[in-house]
């Protein structure tokens, strides 16, 4: 490590040109995504700025390549800033505004320069946004978008904290839904566990990335299917004006980006543009000459091309998908922990694409604009369990599925004086196939199902007593033709949230809400005896109670204090394993494939503290700690359970400083109390070895240590005429802390490397904790 890091610094001592100057650009609208000209733009603590034109387009030029804030304020509307804005010499992306007019007479409309940390009306609680230099510097986040989420307020570490699993607020992995650009994306993972939504890899290129906004309470209307949380990704748009090329090597992978306009000619600017990505894993080379037995062997690809019709009609198609490997090779020599991955491990050949439509029409009286999207998500997971890995033989377990989903979505914003007021409905068709066999069960079934899912969806805000009180009041009903929830009126879903400023810079926050939720298809298509088991499950419901305060300390800074109560039913329960299935989901394995009950309750509640600092004074940085209680039932109604994410304990802390000549210094620590979890049945696992059986009736019985991790990152930045360089170090778990794990065992060998009779299982020994070093470079040209 040290010879890494002097090999660092040496590189930095590299000596720099003359200091280049750059333009920075962007567009400023209003509402309705119509353009606002002459709004005032600069970067704050300078003297650089720029008005917008009859576009709402800005240019600043000659900008030195550094760290700002950006500033933007407009007649009778409230101001705005984008924090953390990084400046580069080359690929720069479009920095773009929405500003909201004041709620002022027009004899008192002035030019607002408050620039507060502000919340949507319509999900005034548990929401928090990361921008994408944030992302992107994000340390220990090795450039994943979905692991970086995982830092924010709420979120549990996955077990051994090596996933991207989201367990918000002690609800189960599968309970969230994923949004690009408004496209549902049921599957943001590489080798992701079919039933639920984790894996060790995103899928996502950060470089794409405008924003990530994360809600764990108080989801709008127009979102289906999440129990506990939204993540909706804002991609960038595409460079109208010239060409761009982004390349990233990092950790465990190498991306490339191109962006530019289509169909320019010798115009200023085109209508069109994209941006196109693909990204390839390198894993499976580093394993190999390291000798670990595992082989993970990734692609993935996205695009985005957009085109301006004209200036209320725009057209978006985007398209995010990835190709998966996990493979075995034995090694020539291996101890017991590796002997242990190369039994047990799966083999998984899995396919995801997803592309989607949109065209945003704006309404020329300016009242409002609706959006219509049509998206069509693919899976295709070959999932493989063997006994003897090394030759691919005696296999006793085999998923062999495909799910497709083909949505139309519409919505419709409309202003009414002082309200908003929106509406719509989605109709999905579901076509999903499965061939399964499961020897050491001992059932073998071959299922499709095709089926349409549909919802409607409204909501209403208005801001009274000079913009102190916002109401938002909302509902949305959903209904298949598959199931028994047919009924519109058993999946009514009501939600309420109130916001009163009742002092200057304190708020009072609350909201109620009802959810549901389809269960996935693995559950629906299960077989046996050729009956569809699972025909009866219910929606699981959920309902959630915030309430919150939050003080405005500064332009840039705010404080907030939230508790919250979850309250599920309809919980699906394993008839087999008589437990929750709140419990499972987070390893690599086929969650749902079983009969169940929807006969489940469950409940989730606790305190949550947060301090945010955008960037100011050169510092940024949001603390966390969330103290709660997670519990689940199975067909015992009255018996409530801790769960496997009930650790209580909660903290996260992630900021950064900015050093003068382009250095920044980062830094990620997250902390999760003593978690319960779910015992090995020894005598059981003696006989089906490799295949590893849990006693869930010993669920709580015994807890895993704490998880404590901090990860650090040094950046430093170049800023050449037609190039931009970034070179980081980051070092991963510099305290040295184990990973706590459940016990994991192995057959005992002789030193022959045979199974020694009669079979005897062995405990492995727990692995030292070791800090992780890695460079990486990003280039701009």
């Amino acid at each position: 490590m040290k010879k890494l890091i002097i090999f660092y610094l040496v590189f930095l001592a590299i000596t720099v040109p003359a200091q280049v100057t750059t333009e920075l650009t962007g567009y400023v609208k209003d509402k309705t995504d119509l353009p606002l000209i002459g709004a005032s733009v600069y970067l704050e603590n300078t003297t650089k700025g720029a008005t917008t034109n009859e576009n709402g387009y800005y240019s600043i030029p000659n900008v030195k390549p550094d760290t700002y804030n950006l500033v933007v304020s407009y007649l009778g509307y409230d101001g705005q800033t984008r924090y953390n804005i990084e400046v580069k010499s080359v690929g720069n992306q479009l920095y773009n505004f929405t500003l909201l007019e004041q709620s002022q007479n027009l004899s008192e409309v002035i030019i607002s320069i408050k620039n507060k940390v502000t919340r949507p009306r319509e999900t005034p609680l548990s929401t928090q946004t990361l921008s994408a230099v944030e992302i992107a510097t994000y340390p220990g986040g090795n450039n994943d978008v979905v692991r970086v989420a995982q830092s924010l307020p709420g979120i549990s570490p996955s077990p051994g904290g090596f996933r991207n699993d989201l367990i918000i607020r002690g609800g189960a992995p599968n309970e969230s839904v994923y949004y690009l650009d408004g496209v549902e994306i049921p599957n943001i993972n590489h080798f992701s566990t079919q039933g639920s939504s984790g894996g060790p890899v995103g899928i996502l290129n950060v470089s794409f990335i405008d924003n990530v906004t994360l809600a764990t309470s108080a989801f709008g209307s127009q979102y289906d299917n999440p129990l506990s949380g939204v993540l909706q990704f804002d991609q960038r748009q595409g460079n109208q004006r010239k060409h761009n090329t982004n390349f990233r090597l990092s950790a465990s992978e190498a991306a490339l980006t191109q962006e530019g306009p289509l169909f320019k000619g010798d115009k200023k600017e085109s209508k069109t543009s994209y941006i196109i990505s693909a990204r390839r894993s390198y894993l499976q080379f580093l394993f190999k000459m390291i000798g670990l037995p595992i082989r993970p062997d990734y692609w993935d690809y996205q695009y985005k091309i957009t085109h301006r019709i004209n200036k209320y009609n725009t057209l978006n198609l985007i398209g995010v998908g990835s190709i998966d490997d996990f493979a075995i090779e034995a090694s020539e020599t291996i101890d017991e922990n590796e002997q242990s991955t190369l039994d047990q491990a799966p083999f998984i050949e899995q396919q995801t694409n997803t592309i989607g439509l949109s065209w945003k029409n704006r309404f020329k009286s300016g009242r409002g604009f609706m959006q219509t999207t049509i998206s069509n998500n693919l899976l295709v997971n070959d999932f493989s369990r063997y006994g003897d890995n090394v030759n691919q033989a005696d296999l006793y377990f085999k998923n062999d599925s495909r799910e497709m989903e083909t949505k139309l979505r519409y919505s419709l914003t409309y202003y009414a004086k002082d309200w908003r007021l929106s509406g719509g409905f989605n109709v999905q068709r579901s076509d999903y196939e499965n061939k399964t066999i499961d020897t050491n069960e001992g059932f073998q079934y071959n299922t499709k199902i095709d089926f349409l899912k549909y919802g409607l969806f409204a909501n209403a805000t208005k801001s009274f007593f000079d913009q102190k009180l916002d109401f938002s009041f909302g509902f949305r009903s959903d209904g298949d033709s598959f199931t028994q929830g047919n009924d519109f009126l058993a999946t009514l879903s009501p939600r309420l949230a109130l916001s009163y400023e009742f002092a200057d810079d304190w708020k009072i926050n609350a909201s109620v809400g009802r959810y549901y939720k389809l269960p996935p298809y693995t559950i629906l298509g299960y077989k046996e005896n050729d009956v569809f088991l699972n025909k009866d499950v219910d929606y699981t419901r959920s309902d959630h109670y915030v309430l919150g305060f939050e003080r405005i300390i500064g332009p840039a800074s705010n404080v907030s204090v939230e508790g919250f109560y979850k309250r599920y039913e309809d919980y699906p329960v394993s008839v087999q394993d008589q437990v929750s299935l709140a419990n499972k989901g987070a390893d690599f394995n086929v969650l749902g494939n079983e009969e169940v009950k929807s006969v489940g309750k469950g409940r989730s509640y606790g305190l949550e503290f947060l301090f945010q600092q955008k960037l100011s004074h050169r510092f940024y940085g949001i603390f966390s700690y969330t103290f709660f209680y997670s519990e689940f039932t199975g067909f015992d109604r009255s018996k409530y359970l801790p769960s496997v994410w009930d650790s209580r304990h909660l903290v996260s802390f992630t900021g950064g400083y900015k050093l003068n000549k382009n250095w920044e210094i980062s830094a990620r620590y997250r902390f999760a109390g003593e978690t319960p979890f779910v015992p090995t049945n020894i005598e059981e696992t003696t006989v089906r070895y490799p295949d590893i059986v849990l006693d869930y009736s010993r669920l709580g019985e015994q807890k895993l240590g704490v998880f404590s991790q901090l990860d650090v990152r040094i950046d430093k930045k170049w800023n050449f005429k037609k190039l931009s360089l970034d070179l980081f170090l980051e070092i991963q778990n510099m305290l040295m802390r184990e990973s706590p794990q459940a016990p994991e065992y192995v057959l005992q060998r002789d030193d022959q490397g045979s199974i020694v009779t009669p079979r005897n299982l062995v405990q492995l020994a727990e692995e030292d904790g070791s800090m992780i070093p890695t460079i990486g470079i990003v280039l701009d040209f």
